[in-house]
């Protein structure tokens, strides 16, 4: 799944299809469409850090496996732990920051009827969104940090 396909289509949902404001079942999948830009960044990551990043070097099956093993609750819970997300360079504890938050609002957009959603708020959220993508692939992060951000999110953290 392609995080930046996912993004386009995001903002093409918010901005709506007819002039004029969009729906808000479409600023509503906006949401939820960029948050799943975000998850499916990670999911990636996991598998490319853990099983490996090109087909010659991983079996297919284990890689499948890692990117599915990510969830939605642990990989939030984790993400917001603070002292140890203060370990990471400063572009993954911005992502995970912006998973944290989107996730949020994706429930927002998912379950609750009564909160009004807003086209610039959404074309916002996108863009942090779209930024700490971008910040999170950027070279600047070493392996060795995306592995342990990996872990961190997919395993249980024992005493």
């Amino acid at each position: 799944m392609n995080p930046h396909h996912l993004l386009a289509i995001a903002q093409q949902l918010a901005r709506g299809r007819n002039p004029g404001r969009p729906r808000e079942a479409e600023l509503r999948r906006a949401i939820n469409t960029a948050y799943y830009a975000l998850f499916h960044t990670l999911a990636h990551c996991c598998a490319d850090m853990l099983v490996g990043s090109t087909r010659a070097s991983r079996s297919q099956s284990a890689w499948r496996q890692v990117y599915r093993a990510l969830t939605h609750g642990q990989a939030k819970k984790r993400c917001m732990h603070h002292a140890v997300m203060r370990k990471f360079p400063q572009e993954i504890q911005e992502f995970g920051m912006r998973f944290a938050v989107m996730q949020e609002e994706r429930e927002r957009a998912d379950y609750d009827p009564w909160v009004p959603f807003f086209r610039t708020d959404v074309l916002q959220r996108i863009q942090e969104t779209e930024e700490a993508i971008s910040k999170f692939e950027s070279e600047r992060i070493d392996d060795k940090s995306r592995r342990a951000f990996a872990v961190l999110v997919l395993l249980e953290r024992r005493a």
